[in-house]
């Protein structure tokens, strides 16, 4: 559970459990607006979470929370246990399949006449009872609100058939709103994996230094200040300053900045990125749900927990509708005495053509997309497209490979990229650095067979040494090769500062004191990204803009490749500030990666 505290307002974030449809969302929301000093109510099925404004001054939190449970639902102090999330994510799949199949066999033996009559009519009674468990119990839950939701008229309708005898039509209708409500459960579930993978990038243990020795605690008991020691290849626990050693961080996760960033003492490193070389000793300054990334969390818990137009428009048809059709129906036995026209009206009344026709379309319509890499949070996005005049687009990963690649090679005295690119690769071989991978991948891309160097060294942040056949190989930064007495040409150097002012990263190469060239690598266009623009703008769509983390020369080469405008050195929650300022202006916004 997370509090914020506003001007004259508060809010609050729970995490519930017992959450299994959209009627449950709706019975909390009513539960708690019913509450004096609520100043409004969100809850959100995918998330299973509710966010609450309220007046500290007019109810107390724990008022809230008993709104909350009042219905029969749970609130979640800490994480749900791994027990607790199976339960969850298995219950509409146990309750769909035993009903469907106890149904099932209730109409194959009264039409194939297996065993005695009474055997159809007790495995449609089986039915009923599996299947009507949980839409009963959430009837009677909305009726501590009080309320009336959609398991409120499906209940009722399968108890009257009942009373007639109608359990095969009962237990029809039961099982298609279990179906209806599973197929929504695993739309749902994409969004809920989605949040999973960006909680599961915050660490949860820490290496501190306490009395002189290095012990590993949970991330919860690590303080403001303490030392916390990070090696290479690990996650970063903690937002803080490094203090001493450094390495290379590879914040993309954060910036969307793809090439990795040397870091020394003094230097500011978050929380979910990751230290690639060296170790590093960091003096923390926030901790836990105070760190970037957990900002960033929260962001988007905001976001989908928001509600669209069209869903709160159904939402105040929904408490109309259904006591309106219990009114028709009464009406009609009090007029007709007829309860089997009565039950009739309850039955056709039971909206599963749109429990089960909506979560299909939007089932499809997500899976369409994934096979194509889009994924769609749920149905109001796909109805929000038509409105489209915005299209907003992250550069890494998305127009982009996301990993460096070697974009050019420009060759002194003659020499081809071949003879550049197989001594480059021959001294990075042993090398495990992301450039390094760079280069010897577009050696195999050559076909080159790359022998092991017979020395290597590592010296980080300026480059490598190796030796292969007697020859010594050098390959690094331009201060580097002169730190080692080999002289660089003007017309090297202009090279070099072009490629910069394109946002790639240059290495130069010497072979026994003789330099060779220039290597350039940078995050690659992906090669069907232009023409994926041209195909949006030929549909329509001319506002395209880029948001990215990157710099400046990055973006404003990749802006001129595509012929689109961007913003950069923005993080996430500056891209997220861009997205609102667009919608304030009455624009519906898209945002891809």
């Amino acid at each position: 559970m997370e509090e914020k505290k506003f001007e004259g307002k508060s809010k609050i974030i729970v995490d519930i459990d017992g959450i299994h449809c959209a009627d449950c969302a709706l019975n909390i929301e009513r539960s708690v607006e019913h509450l004096s000093g609520v100043l409004s109510a969100e809850v959100s099925y995918v998330l299973s979470s509710a966010t609450v404004y309220y007046d500290p001054h007019r109810v107390e939190e724990e008022k809230i929370k008993k709104a909350i449970t009042k219905p029969g639902y749970v609130v979640r102090e800490t994480l749900a246990k791994r027990t607790r999330a199976f339960w969850s994510e298995m219950r509409p799949l146990l309750f769909m399949a035993s009903s469907g199949i106890t149904l099932a066999l209730s109409y194959i033996s009264g039409w194939l006449h297996l065993g005695p009559a009474y055997f159809s009519t007790a495995f449609a009674v089986a039915s009923l009872i599996l299947g009507g468990y949980p839409i009963l119990k959430s009837a009677i839950k909305a009726l501590f609100i009080p309320d009336l939701n959609v398991d409120t008229l499906v209940s009722i309708a399968a108890i009257a058939a009942t009373s007639v005898g109608a359990y095969q039509e009962a237990a029809t209708v039961i099982f298609i709103m279990l179906l209806g409500e599973f197929l929504e459960h695993l739309t749902v579930g994409k969004a809920r994996k989605a949040i999973s993978s960006l909680i599961q990038l915050a660490p949860k243990t820490a290496w501190v230094r306490r009395e002189q020795e290095e012990v590993r605690v949970p991330i919860e008991e690590v303080k403001a200040k303490e030392v916390v020691i990070v090696k290479p290849g690990e996650r970063i626990p903690v937002d803080g300053k490094i203090i001493s050693g450094c390495g290379s961080i590879n914040q993309s996760m954060l910036t969307g900045e793809s090439i990795l960033i040397e870091k020394g003492a003094g230097d500011r490193v978050y929380c979910g990125t990751i230290n690639e070389s060296g170790s590093c000793e960091i003096e923390t300054t926030q901790v836990a749900e105070d760190t970037k990334l957990a900002q960033i969390k929260r962001l988007i818990l905001e976001a989908q927990a928001e509600k669209s137009p069209t869903q709160r428009v159904t939402d105040r048809f929904a408490r109309y509708f259904i006591p309106a059709i219990l009114l028709i129906a009464l009406a009609t036995f009090l007029i007709t005495g007829d309860a089997i026209r009565a039950i009739t009206i309850l039955i056709v009344a039971c909206p599963c053509a749109l429990v089960l026709g909506t979560p299909t379309a939007v089932v499809a319509a997500i899976g369409n997309a994934a096979r194509q890499g889009i994924l769609i949070k749920g149905g109001a996005y796909l109805e929000q497209m038509g409105r489209l005049k915005t299209l907003l687009m992250d550069k890494t990963g998305t127009l982009t490979y996301g990993r460096p690649k070697v974009v050019d090679i420009n060759g002194l005295d003659g020499l081809n990229e071949k003879e550049i690119l197989y001594w480059a690769a021959i001294a990075e071989k042993r090398s495990e650095h992301p450039l390094a991978k760079a280069i010897t991948e577009r050696a195999e891309d050559f076909g080159l067979v790359i022998p092991h160097p017979e020395s290597f060294e590592n010296l980080r942040g300026k480059g490598v040494k190796a030796r292969w056949n007697g020859k010594a190989i050098l390959l690094g930064s331009a201060q580097f090769l002169r730190d080692e007495k080999i002289a660089i040409p003007e017309s090297a150097m202009e090279v070099l500062k072009q490629k910069e002012s394109e946002g790639a990263t240059s290495l130069f190469l010497s072979l026994d004191h003789r330099l060779l060239g220039l290597i350039s690598i940078s995050d690659a266009l992906r090669e069907k990204a232009k023409a994926s623009i041209d195909r949006i703008r030929r549909e329509g769509l001319s506002e395209i803009w880029m948001l990215t983390g990157d710099s400046e020369a990055v973006a404003d080469r990749i802006g001129k490749e595509l012929g689109i405008r961007y913003e950069a050195n923005l993080l996430p929650e500056e891209k997220v500030l861009r997205v609102k300022e667009w919608k304030k202006q009455g624009q519906t916004v898209a945002m891809v990666g």
